[in-house]
């Protein structure tokens, strides 16, 4: 999440007694409808600019929603909310939003606000919205804090909305610790029974198509590979260059286990989102591995079940039908088919030989790509996940990262400035 200012943190002596005072009063209150009005205002604005009273969220769950147009993972978030709480609304669920703005003007906000159905703290309100950034201790966006109905004191916002409504969507209203304590019991017990069988195989097919068309390949066989499920389309730029990416590193795991004669297998079950069969076919037809049929009820299932939040996404399944890790674009953009077969044992070993080769490095470099000198950085000194700006594939660890302007590209796509020749004077 982007950080915001560190102007919410610092508060003055004058301002923690104040905050005590207004706490007390939280408290006390019967609900959290308190924090949502000022000395001066009793109502929140509709994105067509209505005011709509404050009482009139009474017994609702609130969340509220701290945002900013100019943050790309606002805008994103942003959609997905939109999406549950349409959803919400429609069942009838006692659910509403308030947008907290960090928009830098009227403008902005007003653009931004239009594209959400909920109501807003107006944006004039500058003390609200200082004051809900300190109450809640919000240090990046986006956020959402979700409130209660009748509730107070620790027991009454619940921090982690994003991650949840991510995670969960609309299956974890009213966002209670209890209601979310079960759908962790159940992740618990789906995760258990989970097989290969009961995650491809559906009601009337127990087959994946394979090549050529309409070639018919058992899912049993694949029990005891290590299976990749890869969610992809055809319409999606990213999808197209990961893929051929994965098809390279694909014959080369498997040339590497014939190679050296391991009972093991890998095997790939591409899981579409095209947008019809004319498509689907085109775009299977350059894969080399199996695929779900276009359309098939299992494709939205596997999608929800795994919390896919976009493509490109690969998830690795081990021989025992258990899920090794969801990460499976992102370790093989790091390590390539050295990533097989995806464990952690194997991962740990692979960034243990990366420190070691990171010893190696030059600290800085000039990259042919960048105008700015580029400093090597590690998890531990600023680095950390982020997305290289060269080939546009995710990246964690050790990057080349530019200090000036945040500008990060993994080690290896790094191609040096040559200097040019020097003369005597």
């Amino acid at each position: 999440m982007k950080e915001v200012s560190q102007e919410n943190k610092k508060i003055n002596k004058e301002d923690d007694e104040s905050e005590v005072f207004v706490h007390d009063k939280f408290v006390s209150s019967s609900t959290n409808l308190s924090l949502l009005t000022s000395k001066d205002r009793d109502f929140l604005l509709s994105p067509t600019g209505t005011q709509v009273k404050v009482s009139d969220l009474e017994g609702k769950v609130i969340g509220l929603y701290f945002s900013a147009n100019w943050y790309l993972p606002c805008r994103k978030f942003t959609e997905h909310l939109v999406n549950l709480y349409d959803q919400l609304k429609a069942n009838g669920s006692q659910f509403e939003v308030v947008f907290v703005s960090s928009d830098e003007d009227l403008n902005a906000f007003n653009n931004y606000h239009s594209l959400m159905p909920w109501l807003a703290i107006p944006f004039s309100d500058l003390e609200s919205k200082k004051s809900l950034n300190r109450r809640f201790d919000v240090e990046g966006i986006p956020c959402l804090i979700i409130l209660q109905p009748g509730r107070t004191g620790d027991g009454a916002a619940f921090r982690d909305g994003v991650d949840i409504m991510y995670r969960y969507g609309v299956k974890a209203f009213p966002f209670t610790d209890e209601r979310l304590e079960e759908l962790k019991r159940e992740e618990l017990e789906r995760y258990e029974s989970q097989t290969l069988l009961n995650l491809l195989a559906g009601h009337d097919r127990d087959f994946l198509l394979g090549h050529p068309t309409p070639k018919q390949v058992p899912v049993d066989s694949l029990i005891g590979k290590t299976v990749g499920l890869y969610f992809t389309a055809q319409w999606c730029l990213p999808g197209v260059k990961f893929t051929l990416r994965l098809i390279s590193i694909y014959h080369k795991i498997k040339e590497e286990l014939l190679a050296e004669n391991k009972d093991d297998d890998f095997e790939i079950v591409l899981v579409s989102t095209d947008r019809d069969q004319t498509e689907f076919d085109a775009h299977f037809n350059t894969m080399p591995w199996l695929a779900l049929p276009f359309k098939d009820p299992i494709t939205k299932t596997l999608t929800n079940y795994f919390d896919i939040q976009g493509i490109p996404s690969l998830v690795i399944v081990g021989p025992d039908g258990k899920t090794v890790t969801k990460q499976g674009r992102n370790l093989i953009n790091l390590y390539k088919e050295n990533a097989y077969p995806f464990t952690e044992a194997k991962v740990e070993l692979l960034e243990k030989l990366m420190d070691e080769e990171a010893k190696n490095l030059p600290r800085l470099e000039k990259h042919i790509g960048h105008r700015h000198e580029l400093t090597l950085v590690s998890e531990g000194t600023g680095g950390g996940p982020f997305i290289c700006c060269d080939c546009d594939e995710q990246g964690s660890g050790w990057a080349y990262q530019c200090i000036e302007c945040g500008y990060e590209v993994h080690p290896k796509c790094v191609r040096a400035v040559e200097s040019g020749p020097t003369s005597d004077a």
